[in-house]
């Protein structure tokens, strides 16, 4: 009987437990419709959006801050901040700002830029925001950004040289202000803060510029401004592999940047006199830009240089039908058949060199008719020698008469085998 009621007594304190435990698991869990309310939020109207923006906005013009952030918390928890972004986040952290909620600034000025990361007018906020909090790191990690995305901006570049100066980060303050000075060469300020800068580092300004790119190396400007650095005291090889390296990492993309590396690298090939990769990096950037005939007349310049007519030819032919009215165009043309008449020319002319300077002649004349003037002495020089080195009337009459009867004539000289232009006969040489 003892035994009966022990066992009677246990069943119950079992039944007991399990029940309470069951009722501490159902009254932890949510109802379901709770849950779905959760996941699934009442969607909210166009008109409600738009009467909270309203609110908000005469909160802020009343100065309520307290009410101007509530009311913006209020908008992005609910949606309502899609399209005018830049609008509310700005506004909100500046309602912080007001309270003395930098913390809070902060924090609103983190999510706008996950939404809108290349905001300049948030990035200057959180700047501030940080500056008020007392930490600098953070302050020039945002300023950073802002002059990769404002380069000729001249305001964050003056708070980041004050800012590496506090901090100690000469070499740093160092490349702000160059970059300061090519914007603004007469800067006196600039000028003074880089002179104690560079004595403070009690360095070569080069290995600053290369520790910064060594520590950097997809830095696109750290290394932009290291080939300049180079290219100033006469280092062009080392110019050339920086900016190759930049090159390679780039990926072939079309940014300007990219476009940057390629001019620099096209210059500082043609400084070590490799025109050929000169002419190929010349290339490769007008495939970026078909449409800029200024790359097309550096091709032009080039092979001219390296005496690859022919090609040099081709180049000023694309650059014309980019532009076929600007003189500049015409007048490279012209300088094609001068470049080539200077470098194949005899002692004394033969017809084919005539030819050829006749070309010369007659396209500086159609440059200088669409205002290039930049070869006019080359075109006064084969005026005033017009009998001696231009085909003209005297020539024409020296012809073989199988010659004359075609009516034109084009040089055929191994020299000039790239030319597929003629002279033809002028009416006037009867």
């Amino acid at each position: 009987m003892v035994i009966y009621f022990a066992r009677e007594i246990l069943s119950l304190r079992t039944l007991q437990v399990v029940t309470l435990v069951a009722l501490i698991f159902s009254a932890c869990a949510p109802p379901d419709s709770m849950e779905e309310e959760m996941v699934e939020p009442e969607p909210v109207s166009q008109e409600q959006c738009l009467r909270l923006l309203s609110s908000a906005a005469e909160y802020y013009k009343n100065k309520d801050w307290s009410s101007t952030s509530r009311v913006y918390g209020e908008l992005v928890d609910l949606g309502c901040d899609k399209g005018n972004e830049e609008e509310v986040f700005q506004y909100w952290a500046i309602a912080y700002e007001f309270l003395g909620r930098f913390d809070s600034s902060e924090y609103v000025l983190l999510q706008g830029l996950k939404r809108l990361p290349d905001n300049v007018n948030l990035r200057k906020r959180l700047a501030y925001a940080y500056k008020r909090l007392g930490n600098p790191e953070k302050e020039i990690f945002e300023f950073e950004k802002l002059i990769e995305l404002t380069p000729e901006d001249l305001e964050p570049l003056n708070r980041l040289n004050e800012l590496y100066a506090e901090v100690g980060r000469y070499d740093d303050q160092v490349f702000v202000l160059q970059r300061m000075l090519k914007i603004d060469p007469n800067n006196k300020n600039a000028q003074g803060d880089l002179a104690q800068a560079f004595e403070a580092t009690g360095k070569d300004p080069l290995d600053i510029y290369r520790r910064r790119f060594e520590d950097n190396p997809t830095n696109y400007s750290f290394g932009i401004d290291l080939a300049d650095q180079l290219m100033m005291t006469g280092e062009e090889e080392e110019a050339v592999e920086i900016l190759n390296k930049l090159r390679r990492s780039s990926g072939g993309s079309g940014s300007v940047t990219n476009k940057l590396v390629l001019q620099k690298l096209a210059i500082a090939y043609s400084e070590i006199d490799n025109l050929e990769s000169a002419s190929s990096v010349y290339e490769e950037l007008y495939n970026l830009d078909r449409r800029d005939f200024k790359t097309a007349l550096e091709i032009v310049k080039v092979n001219n240089a390296l005496g690859d007519f022919g090609k040099a030819m081709k180049w000023a032919e694309e650059a014309i039908k980019i532009a076929p009215d600007n003189g500049e165009t015409i007048g490279a043309k012209g300088n094609v058949y001068y470049a080539a008449f200077q470098d194949c020319r005899e002692n004394f002319p033969t017809t084919d060199d005539k030819l050829v300077a006749a070309f010369a002649y007659n396209y500086f004349k159609m440059a200088e008719d669409k205002g290039q003037n930049r070869y006019k002495r080359d075109r006064i020089y084969l005026e005033n020698n017009r009998d001696d080195l231009v085909f003209g009337k005297a020539d024409w009459f020296m012809l073989d008469e199988d010659v004359k009867r075609k009516g034109s004539i084009s040089p055929k000289s191994e020299c000039y085998a790239w030319v597929s232009e003629s002279i033809k006969k002028d009416p006037s040489w009867n």
